[in-house]
């Protein structure tokens, strides 16, 4: 893999991290959940760019639509890297939170991001690199 991939992959794992931190944290606070928005979708964008580049490097798979997520998940869903739903019900979170003005959003998503969500990173992308 070239440089960028690797920084990006690294940015991935960083973020990835930070997020789990949110599992030690109190949910009800109002910052923790601002925070544990954006770093959802900060981490959810780095890790379908990472599908991207594998699918791309890997896979020699090139031919997306528009290059979207949903796209990206849609050929890693086809290549194996990713087995089911669970990222296209994050790439709906993920969407509805650019959205969230007044924290409800989030409130309503914050559990399932720091109990379901984290675990669901794709651990075949590790195992290739």
């Amino acid at each position: 893999m070239d440089a960028k991939f690797d920084r990006r992959f690294q940015s991935f794992c960083n973020s990835l991290d930070a997020l789990a931190e949110a599992r030690e944290r109190d949910l009800t606070d109002s910052f923790v959940l601002s925070g544990t928005s954006a770093k959802f979708s900060i981490t959810f964008d780095l890790s379908w760019k990472v599908m991207k580049d594998i699918l791309v490097q890997y896979y020699a798979i090139t031919g997306f639509v528009t290059g979207s997520p949903r796209d990206v998940l849609r050929e890693a869903f086809k290549a194996n890297l990713i087995s089911d739903d669970t990222w296209m019900d994050m790439l709906k979170v993920r969407n509805e939170l650019a959205h969230d003005y007044d924290s409800e959003i989030v409130k309503t998503y914050c559990n399932t991001i720091v109990k379901e969500y984290i675990a669901s990173q794709p651990d075949h992308i590790l195992s290739i690199l």
